[in-house]
């Protein structure tokens, strides 16, 4: 949905989309598997989306996004508006109200105390919270009765719906949460492994990386939902695995980021037992070049600013002859097929954000090595390795686990020693590289290597939160438990200058402009981020699924209280 049409007064209802074909609880057990397994059930202390989607089953927002991008109310009676009056004239507060009647799953009411503490939970400034620029902005949250959040900004909001909208910023429960805000939340293991929550489903069994098993919410809002009453949620193992556990074998009903080449889905889907959904958003597999020093030897809170630069990678033209001597299109071919293509932008979609750049569509080795020559990296002593200010180009390039991922690390790996880089290749389990242990050295927040890989995307059609989580000091560090979104640590006032303009801009079309000068300044202007393929979203669903919708601009469990068991015809 166009921003400026939700503004003005295109109110959505309590969703209802999707009616199960069952009576409450009477299809048994769904079971998903998720092959990057889930390692904690608090959105807000982990970036993974694997980690969100396992929550967004528990814990809700008070709306969040359909499979068309429409905002939808979930635990709000309806979507605040310039129209309905929700959103203030001046743009500079929303006011939401809960419906009533809702519960926790154990039978106390939600009230706006709640929604509150939430809000407080997050910005608290020693929590480490991973969705703290869904808050940007925000100066105040209000509670004028039980049901009503009033939620205030410093300046004009035109896109207000960043806190508590989405998978991201789901509601916790004060009482449950009241003594592990701030330094404590990282601690509060039972609490983070079971969030009581308002979702179709309660946790009964966590482990982490590995087993989640949910029971049916005994207080769930709707009568007649979910028609399942268990769900088995497996983590671990890899894509292939998942892929024949749902589509060969029928052991499960669905099986989430299938990261796998395009004739290996299209055999797994001759196997009769599921089909392969796909869907594009603007999900983009990306390097980050860390522009910050990580050297075992330097104390970890050096590592994690830019106290102590990079010794090669703060060289604009290094980073640019590193994403030159990339053929991206192969990487489509080999990793995505019709599931794929080229990007050279962080925001891909939708068009209104999208730059359309085309400066990386072609691969250009001798180019590559002749901005490295202009940059004085050049071979001293014969070994095939340039040397910059007298350290060797010698990159560890990290990711995580996945055959996808290690075929692109082998061939990045073969075309940057080709002009001059050596490349040490690592790769880690998902459910620990995109976990949010802060004890582990190998997770993708720290970023004790040079080069890594991933996919990231955002909630809904608007990036403006995505974008922000690039300001200076909202990168990672010990300080925050290692939380924070600016993975790569890059700074610049101008770009945070950007980010308040965003922020404060009503105008779709200028919204646009200062979006794309932005994915300009991380991409083809600074070569921090390196973009190499937009990806679609690809998961497999049994044929004996109903209700379920891709939803590439929310979580995929977005609509779990709406499926069902089939025939399969």
């Amino acid at each position: 949905m166009k921003l400026r049409t939700l503004l003005l007064g295109a109110a959505a209802g309590t969703v209802m989309a999707g009616a199960a074909m069952a009576e409450r609880g009477s299809d048994g057990t769904v079971n998903i598997i998720y092959w990057q397994a889930p390692s904690i059930l608090n959105p807000y202390l982990s970036g993974g989306t694997k980690d969100q989607d396992a929550s967004a089953i528990v814990i809700e927002p008070l709306a969040r996004y359909d499979e068309n991008g429409d905002i939808v109310a979930y635990l709000a009676e309806s979507v605040p508006t310039l129209a309905n009056g929700g959103v203030s004239e001046d743009l500079k507060s929303i006011t939401w109200k809960l419906q009533e009647g809702l519960l926790w799953s154990d039978g106390t009411p939600v009230t706006s105390a709640d929604v509150k503490f939430t809000a407080d939970y997050c910005m608290n400034p020693d929590g480490g919270c991973a969705q703290l620029s869904q808050f940007d902005g925000v100066t105040s949250v209000e509670t004028p009765d039980d049901l009503t959040i009033v939620v205030t900004f410093k300046d004009a909001k035109p896109n207000p719906y960043g806190p508590f909208v989405g998978a991201n910023t789901p509601i916790i429960q004060m009482a449950q949460f009241k003594d592990c805000v701030g330094a404590q939340a990282s601690s509060c293991t039972e609490q983070n492994f079971g969030p009581i929550g308002t979702g179709p489903f309660v946790v009964t069994e966590f482990k982490p990386n590995d087993v989640i098993q949910f029971d049916m919410n005994p207080n769930y809002r709707d009568p007649n939902k979910p028609a399942f009453s268990r769900v088995n949620f497996k983590g671990g193992g890899d894509a292939t695995g998942a892929g024949r556990a749902v589509m060969e074998t029928g052991e499960f009903d669905h099986g989430w980021n299938l990261q796998l080449a395009p004739d290996v889905l299209a055999k797994m889907e001759a196997g009769g037992k599921g089909k392969v959904v796909v869907g594009f958003g603007p999900l983009v597999e990306r390097l980050e070049m860390n522009m910050t020093n990580p050297s075992p030897d330097l104390p970890p809170e050096t590592r994690a600013t830019v106290a102590e630069p990079h010794p090669f990678l703060t060289e604009p033209k290094i980073r640019e002859a590193l994403s030159l001597a990339i053929d991206r299109s192969l990487l489509v071919e080999i990793g995505y097929g019709q599931a794929g293509k080229v990007t050279c932008d962080i925001v891909p979609s939708p068009p209104n954000y999208a730059a359309g750049n085309d400066y990386c569509m072609t691969q250009d080795i001798a180019g590559a090595n002749a901005l490295l020559d202009e940059a004085g990296a050049v071979d001293t002593d014969g070994d095939g390795i340039r040397e910059f200010n007298g350290t060797p180009l010698v990159i560890k390039y990290q990711t995580s686990t996945n055959a996808v991922r290690q075929d692109f690390q082998a061939l990045i790996k073969q075309w940057w020693s080709e002009i001059g880089v050596e490349t040490n290749l690592a790769n880690y389990s998902a459910s620990v590289f995109f976990g949010g242990d802060p004890g582990s050295p190998d997770t993708f927040q720290k970023f004790y290597s040079d080069v890594e890989m991933y996919a990231n995307t955002f909630n809904g059609t608007d990036p403006q939160q995505y974008l922000a989580a690039y300001r200076c000091g909202n990168e990672p560090k010990p300080s925050s438990q290692w939380q924070g979104e600016n993975i790569n640590r890059f700074c610049d006032p101008t770009y945070d200058a950007l980010i308040d303009e965003l922020a404060r801009t009503g105008d779709i079309a200028k919204r646009g402009e200062i979006a794309i000068k932005m994915n300009n300044m991380l991409t083809k202007d600074s070569y921090t981020i390196v973009p190499l393929v937009h990806r679609g979203r690809v998961s497999a669903i049994a044929t004996t699924l109903g209700g379920y919708k891709m939803n590439v601009w929310d979580t995929e469990m977005w609509n779990i209280a709406d499926w069902y068991r089939t025939d399969g015809s």
